[in-house]
C-alpha cells in the first residue's frame, strides 16, 4: 500500500481529525518561509528578522519595525492553496474538527475553514493600543511610518511576536481538540518552534501523521511519514 493509499484509509476510518501546520502550508501560496533556505532569516537587514520581530524591538524601534512588517510580513495578494481547500473540505464533511496553525495569513479561513485557532495570531488583525479601535491589514500598508488610530494611540498587528506570550484561550482550546483528536495530521512545519510543537506530546491516538519536504525531529513518534509538498499529498486524497 502506498503512503497516499495509507493515508486515504485512516482518513476514512476517522471523525475528529486535527490538522497543525506552519509555514509550509503557506509557501505554496507564495508567503515565504522563515527558516528555509531562502526564508527571511537567510536575508540580509540592519538587524537579524528574530530582533525585528521582537516586542522589545517593536517599543524601542517602532519605526523601523514596521518597516520591515509592511515589507515583508504582508502578503495581502497570496490565495488559499490545494491544502487549505482540501482541510476545508475535510471539515464541511464533518470529519475535521479543527485547524491549528502558525501562520498569521488567515488562508485557512479564506478557504473556508470555520474552526482555526491561530496560535501566533493574524496580519488581519490589527488594534488601536490607547482605545481598542480595530483596524484591518489595509490600514497597516497604506499607513505612513507608525500607523496611529483617529484616537491618536498606535496601532498593533495582532500577531506574537517574539519575547510575547501565547494566548491562552487559543492554546487551551487547541490542547482541548488535540486530546480528542481520533486523528492528528501535521504538516508544512519542522516542529522547531516551542510552545507551539510541543502541542504533538498531548495526543493520544494512533493515527499520527508528518507531512514536511525535510525531516522533523518527531518522525520516530509517527503512524506514517510522507516527504512531500503539503499541498501535492491533499490533491490526491478523496473527500466525501
Amino acid at each position: 500500500m502506498s503512503e497516499i493509499e495509507k493515508l486515504q484509509q485512516m482518513i476514512d476510518e476517522s471523525k475528529r481529525i486535527v490538522f497543525f501546520g506552519g509555514a509550509g502550508v503557506s509557501t505554496e501560496s507564495g508567503i515565504p518561509d522563515f527558516r528555509s533556505v531562502d526564508g527571511l532569516y537567510h536575508q540580509k537587514y540592519d538587524y537579524p528578522p528574530e530582533t525585528i520581530l521582537s516586542h522589545s524591538f517593536y517599543i524601542s524601534k517602532t519605526k523601523e519595525f514596521f518597516k520591515f512588517y509592511r515589507d515583508k510580513m504582508l502578503c495581502l495578494d497570496a490565495k488559499p492553496n490545494k491544502a487549505h481547500l482540501a482541510l476545508a473540505k475535510l471539515e464541511e464533511a464533518g470529519k475535521l474538527t479543527a485547524v491549528i496553525t502558525q501562520n498569521i495569513d488567515g488562508l485557512h479561513q479564506a478557504a473556508g475553514s470555520k474552526t482555526v485557532y491561530e496560535l501566533h495570531g493574524s496580519v488581519l488583525r490589527n488594534y488601536c493600543e490607547r482605545c481598542g479601535k480595530f483596524y484591518d491589514a489595509q490600514f497597516i500598508l497604506d499607513s505612513k511610518e507608525v500607523p496611529l488610530c483617529e484616537c491618536g494611540g498606535r496601532v498593533k498587528p495582532d500577531v506574537v511576536l517574539y519575547e510575547e506570550g501565547l494566548d491562552q484561550q487559543t492554546l487551551q482550546a487547541s490542547v482541548k481538540a488535540i486530546q480528542e483528536a481520533d486523528m492528528l495530521i501535521i504538516g508544512g512545519t519542522s516542529l522547531a518552534v516551542y510552545p507551539a510543537a510541543g502541542l504533538i506530546d498531548y495526543y493520544q491516538g494512533d493515527k499520527l501523521v508528518l507531512i514536511n519536504k525535510t525531516p522533523t525531529s518527531r518522525d520516530s513518534m509517527a503512524n506514517l511519514v510522507i516527504t512531500d509538498s503539503i499541498g501535492e499529498v491533499f490533491s490526491k486524497i478523496e473527500i466525501s
